[in-house]
Parts: C-alpha cells; sequence; structure tokens
C-alpha cells in the first residue's frame, strides 16, 4: 500500500487549480503460483483520492478502483535454441517494462499504471543475446467519465483491437567494449471506438540504445534514440485531415560513480523530443506508454513534463548513505524543440512563436529511507520550477512566476 499526500503551489499545466492538494492511495495485491518452469498470477490494483475538487487534475491516471490489471499465465522452455538458451512465453492481461521503459513502461510514480492483454515471448542466448516480442492491447481505464472517476466507480477495464501495440528488442552484452547495444521497433495502431474518438495514430517507432551500466570508480553512460513515423489525425473529428509524422527523441547521459561508503553518482543528462512546427508533417514525438519520472520529472499534480516538445540539460548527484537511505538532487533548465507548439505536457502554448523557446528552470529532489527494513519505506519528492519568458508571456500561461511541489509518502509491503 502507497498512501501520498501531495500539494501544488503555481500549478505550471492550463486548465487547472492554480494551488491545489490531494490524497492518494494505491494498494496492489499479487497471488503468483511457480511449480517447476510455469508460473500463473494474478494482481489487484486498487487506486484511489481524496479531497479533489473543481479544477483538480484527477484523471485515470489517479482512480482505478480494483482492477486485476494482471492475470497470466508463463512457461519457460530450457535449450530451445541449443545449450544455454532459454525461452519464457507469458499469455493474458500483464504489466510490462521493456528496455530503458522510455516507450513501453508499468508507471509507478503515478497512482494508476498501465496494463497490457496479449501474448509476450521472451529469449536468452549464449553469446549475451536477449530478445523480448509483444502483440499486446493496451487496456484502457475505465471509467473514464469524469463523475465516476471522482466517485471511484468499479468498471473493467477494455481491451480491445481499437488500440493495438506490437513489436520487440533485442539485445546483446559486451557489444562495443563493455556496452549492451539494444535495437527496438514498436507499432502502434489506434481507432475510434464507440463513444471514444480518437486520432488515429498509426505509429512506427524504430530505435537503438548504447548503455554501460554504473560501477564504483568508473565512467558510464547511456545514448538512446528514436525515430518516428506513420500518420495521425489533425484532430478527434471523424472527417479530419491526415498527417505524415516525422519525429524523434534523443537521450544521452554520462556519469561517474566515486568511491567511498556513499557512493556518490555525479551525471550530465541531455534529453530532446520533437515538437510540432507549422506546415509539413506532424513533428510532436510520442513516447506511447513510456514512464517519465526517471528522467524528468514527477506525474500526480504536477505532471508538467513529458517527452514530447522538450530540450534539457540536466546534473544530477546521487547517493546511498545506508542501505536504508538514499536520495538524489538533479537541476535542469528546459527549452522547447518547436516555439509554435505547446510546451511538453503543460498545455501553454503560442502558435505564434513570439514567446520564445525558454520554458525555465527545474531544481527537484527525492529522499527514501526505510523506516523498518523491508517493510515501512517514506518517500520526500520535492520540485520548484521557476518560470521564464515562454512559461510567463504565452498568451495562456498560468499565473506566477513559481511552481512548488511536494509529495510525502509511506509504503508498506507485506
Amino acid at each position: 500500500m502507497r498512501l501520498r499526500y501531495e500539494a501544488i503551489d503555481g500549478q505550471p499545466r492550463v486548465g487547472f487549480n492554480e494551488h491545489d492538494d490531494l490524497l492518494n492511495l494505491r494498494t496492489n495485491v499479487l497471488a503468483r503460483y511457480r511449480k517447476a518452469d510455469i508460473e500463473v498470477a494474478v494482481e489487484l490494483y486498487d487506486s484511489r483520492v481524496w479531497g479533489d475538487r473543481v479544477g483538480t487534475p484527477v484523471s485515470t491516471n489517479e482512480v482505478n478502483a480494483f482492477e486485476p490489471v494482471q492475470a497470466y499465465v508463463a512457461g519457460t522452455f530450457q535449450d530451445p535454441l541449443g545449450a544455454g538458451s532459454k525461452i519464457t512465453l507469458t499469455a493474458g492481461r500483464m504489466m510490462l517494462n521493456l528496455g530503458s521503459r522510455r516507450l513501453v513502461a508499468a508507471d509507478d510514480y503515478r497512482n494508476t499504471t498501465n496494463g497490457y492483454t496479449g501474448v509476450r515471448a521472451d529469449f536468452a542466448a549464449r553469446g549475451g543475446w536477449k530478445g523480448t516480442f509483444i502483440y499486446t492491447l493496451p487496456q484502457v481505464r475505465l471509467p473514464d467519465t469524469l463523475d465516476d472517476v471522482r466517485s471511484a466507480k468499479v468498471k473493467l477495464d477494455r481491451e480491445s483491437f481499437d488500440l493495438v501495440l506490437w513489436g520487440g528488442q533485442l539485445s546483446r552484452a559486451k557489444t562495443i567494449g563493455p556496452a549492451t547495444l539494444e535495437l527496438t521497433y514498436f507499432h502502434l495502431g489506434e481507432r475510434d471506438a464507440p463513444g471514444r474518438p480518437t486520432r488515429d495514430r498509426s505509429l512506427d517507432t524504430f530505435g537503438g540504445r548504447l548503455i554501460v551500466e554504473p560501477k564504483v570508480s568508473n565512467l558510464d553512460y547511456e545514448i538512446e534514440a528514436f525515430y518516428q513515423t506513420g500518420s495521425v489525425s489533425t484532430s478527434i473529428a471523424a472527417s479530419a485531415h491526415r498527417q505524415t509524422v516525422a519525429a524523434s527523441f534523443i537521450h544521452a547521459d554520462v556519469g561517474y560513480t566515486f568511491p567511498g561508503a556513499w557512493t556518490p553518482r555525479l551525471s550530465v543528462e541531455y534529453d530532446r523530443a520533437s515538437g510540432d512546427k507549422p506546415g509539413g508533417k506532424f513533428g510532436r514525438f510520442d513516447t506511447l506508454f513510456g514512464m517519465r519520472r526517471a528522467d524528468l520529472a514527477p506525474a500526480g499534480l504536477y505532471n508538467a513534463l513529458a517527452r514530447t516538445n522538450i530540450e534539457t540539460v540536466a546534473v544530477r548527484l546521487e547517493a546511498k548513505p545506508s542501505k536504508r537511505l538514499d536520495w538524489f538532487a538533479a537541476y535542469r533548465p528546459m527549452w522547447l524543440a518547436a516555439r509554435q507548439d505547446s510546451f511538453s505536457s503543460t498545455g501553454v502554448r503560442d502558435a505564434s512563436g513570439r514567446s520564445g523557446d525558454f520554458a525555465g528552470h527545474q531544481l527537484e529532489g527525492r529522499v527514501r529511507y526505510w523506516v523498518i527494513p523491508k517493510r515501512l519505506q517514506f518517500e520526500f519528492d520535492g520540485l520548484v520550477l521557476a518560470k521564464e519568458r515562454f512559461l510567463r508571456n504565452a498568451p495562456n500561461a498560468t499565473a506566477g512566476k513559481w511552481t512548488r511541489y511536494v509529495s510525502f509518502n509511506l509504503i508498506a509491503t507485506m
């Protein structure tokens, strides 16, 4: 169970209360049976909030009551591709965390998670080869009407062929020196469903990642890039014009882990996700079902940064003073990749481009402490956003020069 109190002052997103607070509770229960190479599991998620009012940003990102997010059966086969190989097949409802989790993830900071219904195949072979391939129907969280969400009405999430995600990843350890090379492809197909108009996304996302994991007294790095093509409707109207998509994303970081009891790691990071510019192809990058907390900022009441129309550099310092305590702090200035598009997920936009492209400075930190080891953990998240020219002067910019966000969490595990 995770109990969270969060509060925000100076909301940067358009259309919500300037000042707000919210109480979140997420409870999940997992039942798993294993025998030899067979596994059967069911996991229930119950996500609710209290204290919301008119103008509080509450949606299916916060509320999804009594939902069986996972209900699957998995089987493992030894040596099907020769000695030392292994294949695991999974079918049913499942959560997915693939690769860097920037495209397909089960979001953890958010009060609800992402579920997928379908099949998954994982294989490992000699020579450091690994692969994961999926064909899934991402679960659409229900109910999705505001009144039903606020009252935490219980309704089973829906999966259908109106929303399909398939593809996979292939990796090989020590491909370039100590670095692991990973190749990625996913296709997202979306179409209108009864009572649920969409932008009919048909997206192909290609990418690659090169990563050296952090190690004491060593330099580590990660480079990941995606190119996205396909088509999307200009609006959810049935007669909307189709646009060709040409979008991109890149993440790069380099870090060093110092020796010592705290094993502090200092890193420099760069992220750029394209935005949409007037005329031509649609250029706003779609992160599909990717997480955002690990790279950018908390979700919840803040939720202002996503992997779209943003360019940012960050300096991050993280440490683990003991087995019970860890923390990190990060500073990042932020720009728009396309000044005529809305900045990231804030909804703030200047179609003329006259408000410039500098959004502001963000300073954030997190502290986690095991009050009772492996049973009860406390987590504090804090963030300050200093708005600069764009977030102050754009025609629909929210009031104030500062955004302050905090969350206090207690996570109990049994």
